[in-house]
């Protein structure tokens, strides 16, 4: 039955987030416990009035009370670069590599001080489990890439398919062709791409290999991945026993619309969530 992009492309969602995609207290939690000591040594220079010799003599004494300044600055890092009006310096908070006045310079100078100084913080510890707050919503690119994988595997799993049997996931080129012994040089430009597909479904008549992705915003990525993906159709049609299936959604595909309708009509087994749920993978042959 010939199916309608226009249509399809109506039940596009515009998220798939859930409840661990925001922040992941855990790594947060993490993070922060393996400076705990460092930071509560850092704590008794809240509200000193003489935070300069404190911060000296903590120096001396703790030197590893060091490492945890980057992070106070939102830095993962351990090295930071300093240029001021007459000067450049490349900070190492690993060790003192110049001298403690210019480290109570930096301290004076990034405003971390007056942080501590005028009680604006009441406990280091809490303030850097805001700061890597801040830092892990960065991770969301990264848990949102995961998100459709998962999704996808649920509804596999659903299917009927058993991991490590009838699917796999995360399968290099090479590795299908060796376990099924195919000759997929037709999709790898004579075995130059070292392609590696997010599932792989074994039945008894057919290998598919799986592509996953779900889009909440626009960029120029999204039409190069829509014409590279058909590409990889047209290659795939080449293939005996294979059959390529990309699995993609979301809004942010607004902008790509036409990229993305021209792989759809390349592509039969280009689906979205919808598809999913009206049972698409249950009918895999």
């Amino acid at each position: 039955m010939s199916r309608n992009f226009n249509e399809w492309f109506s039940k596009f969602k515009s998220s798939i987030s859930n409840y661990s995609y925001y922040v992941n207290f855990d790594k947060i939690y993490e993070q922060a416990d393996k400076y705990k000591v460092e930071l509560n040594i850092l704590n008794s220079l809240i509200g000193s009035k003489n935070i300069e010799e404190e911060f000296e003599n903590i120096i001396v004494k703790y030197p590893e009370t060091l490492e945890v300044i980057p992070m106070l600055l939102a830095v993962r890092s351990n090295e930071i670069f300093i240029k001021d009006k007459t000067d450049e310096y490349l900070f190492k908070f690993n060790k003192l590599i110049y001298s403690i006045e210019d480290y109570i310079k930096f301290m004076r100078e990034t405003g971390l001080f007056e942080l501590l100084q005028n009680h604006i913080i009441n406990n280091l510890y809490d303030y850097l489990l805001g700061v890597e707050v801040g830092l892990d919503s960065n991770g969301r690119k990264n848990r949102g890439g995961h998100l459709m994988e998962d999704l996808v595997e649920e509804y596999i799993i659903k299917a009927g398919f058993e991991k490590g049997t009838s699917y796999f996931k995360e399968m290099y080129l090479a590795d299908i062709e060796k376990k099924w012994n195919l000759d997929l040089s037709a999709m790898s430009g004579n075995n130059t791409s070292t392609k590696r597909f997010d599932f792989v479904i074994k039945t008894d008549n057919q290998v598919y290999v799986i592509e996953t992705n779900f889009y909440s915003s626009g960029g120029s990525k999204l039409n190069e991945t829509a014409r590279s993906y058909k590409m990889l159709a047209e290659e795939s049609k080449q293939v005996k026993g294979v059959t390529f299936i990309w699995f993609t959604d979301g809004l942010g595909w607004i902008g790509a619309r036409k990229n993305l309708e021209e792989t759809f009509n390349e592509l039969e087994t280009l689906y979205n969530i919808d598809d999913l749920d009206n049972g698409i993978l249950e009918r895999l042959n």
